[in-house]
């Protein structure tokens, strides 16, 4: 079963038995959570799309970690002012393993 979640502002796509990234949330590693904004669900290749959400579906998942994404690196910069900026930046994220997903 394949379904996508809203989970921090964005939509990710998940499947049973996978594990993904997300936005970071506030649980511990190796708690159970459960995602009640599914969006949509593949189920024996009949989709079922929400609108916007699927009432009663649910995706459970276990975090598995958190940790901090790549530096991404920020530079402003105007010609002939002797201006520079140079920032970074690193997102935090949640790293989930989806366990189940039921509509």
């Amino acid at each position: 079963m394949r379904a996508i979640i809203e989970t921090g502002g964005s939509q990710i796509p998940v499947e049973t038995d996978f594990r993904c990234r997300i936005p970071k949330i506030d649980a511990e590693p190796g708690k159970e959570i459960d995602f009640d904004r599914v969006l949509f669900i593949s189920k024996d290749d009949k989709p079922v799309i929400g609108t916007p959400y699927i009432q009663g579906a649910s995706v459970k998942a276990e975090v598995v970690s958190h940790g901090k994404s790549k530096k991404v690196t920020v530079l402003k910069f105007k010609r002939r002012l002797k201006y520079r900026k140079k920032t970074g930046h690193r997102q935090q994220y949640t790293e989930i393993l989806v366990k189940e997903i039921s509509s």
